[in-house]
Parts: C-alpha cells; structure tokens; sequence
C-alpha cells in the first residue's frame, strides 16, 4: 500500500509540475514538448470465401518531456503513458501495450556541457498481463509486479539539443513484486516469497531525439544496468525506438520497437519451463496525434 502511496505522489508531482509549467509558457528557461495519440484498427468479414476473423484495436500514447536550463543548472523531466486493446470474435480481449514511464534528472554543470547529476526513474504499468500462448486465467504481471523504481549519482553530458549521455555509477535499483502469488514464484528475479530485489549497480542511459526530414522524427533511448554484487557481466538491456511521422495536423504514423534483456526475468515456454530470453515487441499504427 505505501507503495502504491508513493507512485500516486509521483503522479501527482508530475502532473503538478507541469501544470506549474504550463503556466510559465512564456519563460523562456522552460522548454516543453509532448503528444497525444489514439490508434484504431477495425477488419470485418462477412462470408468472405478464403476466411478471417473479424476484430477491433485501439492504442493510446501520449508523452511529455519538459526541460529546465537556467545558468548551471539543468533539470529534464520525461513521462511516458500507453495502453492498448486488441478484440477477436475467436481469442476475445487481449492487451497489446501497457506502459508507465517516469524519468526526472538534475544537472549542475562542472564543465563545458558536462553536469553532476542525480536521476530517479519509476517503470511499471496499469493492468495485469497474461501470457496467451500459456494461459488465459493466470496473469503474469500487473500494477507494481514488477515496478521499477532506480535513483542514482553520476555525470550527465549534453553536448547538443539531439542527445544525452547518462552515466552514474552508484545507481540503486528495487524491482517490486507486490502481488502474493508472483512473489511467491520468485517471479521477475526476486526471492521467492519476497516483495523486493535490491540492486546496487552502474547505469548508463542514451538518448537521442533528431527530425531527419521534415515532419519525420525518431527517437532512441539505450539504458544498460549492470549488478556490482551479482553476475556483474550480464548486463540487462533495455533500448526503445520510435519513429513518428506527421501526415497532417492530424494524423500521424507511429513505428516503435521495443528490446529488453533482463538476466533476472525468465520467460515460460509452453513445455512449462523457464528461460532466459531477450524480449522483442513492435507496434504500427496510424491514428490521431494531438502536439502540444
């Protein structure tokens, strides 16, 4: 429960800030960017000769990224939301995307685009998930089973507006399992019947934002976590893409993949064992996008 506490204070602290930003719009020392977007997909059959199933998707996203530069000082704030539906008339209701993404780190420059930094960073997601190819009753995840929550102390350089280098190496991570039943299996690398792995390790984070062409932008973001105290050489990886085209003030084309590599995360096969994987997901959609 103070878990839960806790998220819904940094939701709120987030929503404050920006709201306080917002209402300094014409301070220059704040510079904001975000977006809002819906995705529909719709196919209907109707005594069609070589067969299909009829089905509706949706998927929602929207980001906000609001930056602070003031003589010395530099403060970056990013928040990521998404979630997505997909409906069958054969496989019923499954969820394609579910993201909660909090990112805040401060800087003092010490020297030419190099800062002391400390960063706090907060990741999980909204509903349960299920792994569908093993069973559609038991859920493998949900709200804080895992949650993701790291703070650390390092350097931070920004040598242009397109890219951010992060390396802090005293980074502090806790991966929460607050649901009884995963917990118990010892689910997402925590110790079986415990809530939370504790992690002191060393955290490098890319990221990179550039409009190769007009109304065409792509974003990467690279982090890499390394364990101090555990199997230091294997080091977890999680790099997301997203390349967003603008067709109009509109409507927009939205590719975004997504790997990750965690050496504390086993997947189950459908022979029921459990093995490490590298994860891969990508998403295609075209649909509405409100920027602001």
């Amino acid at each position: 429960m103070a878990i839960k506490k806790l998220f819904f204070l940094m939701i709120l602290f987030v929503m404050t800030s920006i709201s306080e930003i917002n209402a300094e719009t014409k301070d220059s020392l704040w510079t904001t960017s975000g977006y809002a977007g819906l995705k529909l997909t719709q196919v209907s059959f109707t005594n069609w000769a070589t067969g299909g199933d009829n089905a509706f998707a949706f998927d929602l996203q929207g980001t906000y990224q609001a930056d602070y530069k003031h003589n010395k000082h530099v403060w970056k704030n990013r928040l990521e939301l998404a979630y997505g539906l997909n409906k069958t008339k054969g496989d019923g209701l499954k969820k394609t995307s579910d993201k909660i993404y909090i990112n805040s780190n401060y800087g003092y420059e010490i020297y030419k685009n190099l800062y002391a930094s400390a960063i706090l960073n907060f990741q999980s997601q909204f509903t349960r998930g299920y792994d569908y190819t093993i069973s559609r009753d038991i859920s493998v995840s949900e709200f804080m089973a895992p949650g993701y929550l790291m703070t650390g102390l390092g350097v931070t350089w920004i040598p242009n507006k397109y890219f951010t280098a992060v390396f802090s190496p005293v980074a502090w991570r806790g991966t929460f399992v607050l649901n009884e039943r995963l917990s118990d299996e010892g689910a997402f690398g925590v110790k079986p019947g415990k809530k939370l792995l504790s992690e002191l390790g060393a955290n490098l984070k890319l990221e990179g934002k550039y409009e190769f062409l007009k109304n065409m932008t792509v974003y990467s973001r690279l982090d890499l976590y390394s364990d101090y105290l555990r199997k230091p050489q294997n080091v977890d990886v999680n790099w997301e893409v997203q390349l967003n085209m603008v067709i109009n003030k509109w409507f927009s084309t939205t590719l975004t993949t997504n790997l990750v590599y965690d050496d504390d995360v086993l997947i189950g096969l459908s022979d029921g064992r459990k093995v490490k994987r590298v994860q891969f997901k990508e998403l295609l959609g075209v649909g509405l996008q409100f920027n602001f």
